[in-house]
């Protein structure tokens, strides 16, 4: 039997990795954008987000661990991919269909469902709740720029 680190690791990579399926076209037309003068971390988005899939998935196997198998455990389980799906699946729709509206909803829907993952959480393992904050507090971060980013680009809601 798969180890439950491992079985949550392998997951968590493998649909992180999915988000980086996009056409260079796409790429294109996000290069082009104009972005906030105040966002100056650009390039850290990338290792910010690996920590936070990290802290995320080590809350997933203390939360698993705390309780495996039970249905409750599996619906949790099941939020959090459901969340890293919302996750990656931000940058694909938002390139794809050019909509930085899209891509608002998309990432408040993260926000939203990461509060609610997170208050579940806390009921079984404060260490896994904590382990979620830093998605909480970035996720908001990540969802105004790109909501600022329509003000900036009108024609590209």
């Amino acid at each position: 039997m798969i180890p439950s680190w491992l079985a949550i690791g392998g997951i968590t990579f493998l649909v992180a990795f999915g988000g980086f399926f996009f056409k260079p076209r796409d790429l294109k037309w996000a290069v082009q954008l104009e972005r906030p003068h105040w966002l100056t971390f650009e390039p850290l988005i990338p290792v910010i987000w690996m920590v936070i899939f990290t802290c995320g998935a080590i809350s997933a196997y203390i939360v698993w661990e705390a309780e495996p198998g039970s249905l409750k455990t599996w619906l949790l389980m099941s939020l959090y991919l459901v969340l890293e799906l919302i996750t990656v699946a931000y940058l694909p729709v938002t390139l794809q269909l050019r909509s930085l509206a899209i891509g608002t909803f998309v990432g408040f829907s993260g926000v939203l469902l990461s509060v609610l993952l997170l208050l579940a959480v806390l009921q079984i393992s404060g260490w896994a709740a904590a382990l979620l904050i830093p998605y909480t507090i970035w996720s908001p971060i990540g969802t105004f720029t790109t909501w600022e980013m329509i003000r900036l680009n009108p024609t590209e809601q």
